[in-house]
């Protein structure tokens, strides 16, 4: 029986055209990123099952590829649940990880740290256009910063990266998780039923307000709770500063310090933006994630239809592994859609040099060889990209083909130089 020569359902390989926009696009993001101050870090691809299994990654902990024991910590025989199997997963984001990381290195890092992790990461997904079972992530994380210059550094950092690529016209959502719990209490849910309200209201951009309402009549809220809470989101349709309504509609259920540093953010950014885009305060915005406290965030962008990356802050997850809570914000660019719309848009990287293909018959003798080599590594010491390769027999198919991946000047060499 042959092997499979295609790739695990959910995965893929990059053909060469990808890696070369793939590559440009890390390039670009770290230059970027450096420039703000982020330093790269890198962690394991394998994390403990425990730290992944802490019901801090809502919906991605039910998608983990597990990981069996191994050698003789593996006992199949004597095995009586899942515990006495398994020991270690695949990580499912890089916030996890990094967190450990964190952990476990605080002493040696500046306070605070800027952190750009960038890596594969898995889930057990079911696979859609943009999104694969790995994928890359692409992260900044500032752990050590109380206030909203995290946010704010944050957000610019990833727009600037964003227009550097040649994105416009996109959408920075911005939300804070107090004002989602400020309204389900003011409505008069209980609290130990907010996640699943929240879960509803993700839904609103798919089905709509009548939707919203009917789920949560559905779920068995009471009838006056649902009403009071939808018509929160109807009153923000008849003004102009939604974020002012919510806060005096809401009085003491919301804290002053929320608004304001919410609106402190926003203006900070549209005031000292270097991208085209629009930051627009969006209240039902959710992110999946358990472990965000605060501000919480999503890129909104129009040719791909819907987020491509997102992020928030997370100010208790560290003392999940110190007993100490540590300031922490951070934002994650949905790489994988990043690269597909650039790809569909027919992208060229920028600044690529000159290709150059030699191509040498068969039988050249050794002297001439030499000579050709020689004169390729000159031309590569001026900046061009030179390969040198065996001309096939379907010479002109193998010209198509480089002509494919770029290579617009080709050289022949025969054994023959009269040929």
């Amino acid at each position: 029986m042959a092997l499979s020569k295609k790739p695990v359902t959910g995965m893929k390989d990059i053909l060469p055209e990808e890696m070369q926009i793939r590559d440009y696009v890390i390039s670009v993001i770290k230059e970027t990123y450096g420039k703000f101050g982020f330093t790269s870090i890198e962690t394991p691809c394998v994390e403990n099952i425990e730290n992944l299994s802490n019901k801090q990654g809502g919906e991605n902990e039910k998608l983990i590829f597990k990981i069996l024991k191994r050698g003789e910590k593996l006992n199949l025989e004597t095995a009586e649940s899942e515990k006495d199997l398994v020991d270690g997963g695949l990580r499912y984001d890089l916030t996890v990880p990094l967190v450990r990381y964190y952990s476990n290195h605080a002493n040696e890092l500046p306070s605070p740290f800027k952190a750009l992790q960038m890596g594969n990461v898995w889930r057990a997904d079911r696979p859609q256009r943009g999104r694969y079972r790995q994928f890359m992530q692409c992260d900044i994380d500032i752990l050590g910063e109380p206030s909203n210059l995290a946010e704010i550094e944050l957000i610019l950092a990833t727009t600037t990266t964003l227009g550097r690529l040649g994105f416009k016209n996109f959408q920075i959502r911005i939300n804070e998780r107090r004002i989602l719990k400020a309204m389900a209490a003011y409505s008069g849910f209980p609290e130990e039923s907010y996640d699943s309200v929240f879960i509803t209201l993700d839904k609103m951009d798919k089905i709509g307000l009548d939707g919203v309402e009917a789920e949560l009549l559905d779920n068995g809220f009471a009838g006056e709770s649902v009403k009071k809470y939808l018509a929160l989101f109807k009153g923000m349709e008849n003004t102009s500063n939604g974020l002012s309504y919510l806060a005096e509609e809401l009085g003491d259920f919301l804290e002053d310090e929320v608004k304001v540093s919410l609106q402190e953010i926003m203006e900070s950014v549209n005031a000292t933006k270097n991208a085209d885009f629009e930051i627009v305060f969006d209240p039902t915005l959710v992110r999946g994630m358990s472990y965000y406290t605060g501000t919480i965030f999503e890129i909104a962008m129009p040719e791909f239809g819907g987020s491509c990356g997102g992020g928030g802050r997370y100010d208790k997850m560290v003392g999940k592994f110190t007993g100490n809570d540590v300031p922490a914000c951070g934002f994650s660019i949905g790489f994988e859609r990043i690269i597909l719309l650039l790809m569909e848009s027919g992208f060229q990287v920028p600044g690529r040099p000159e290709k150059v293909a030699y191509l040498l018959e068969k039988g050249l003798p050794g002297d001439e060889l030499c000579r050709v080599i020689a004169k390729a590594q000159e031309e590569r010491k001026e900046g061009k990209q030179v390969l040198v390769v065996r001309m096939n027999k379907n010479k002109k198919f193998q010209k198509e083909q480089l002509t494919k991946e770029g290579y617009t000047d080709f050289q022949e060499f025969y054994k023959n130089p009269l040929k």
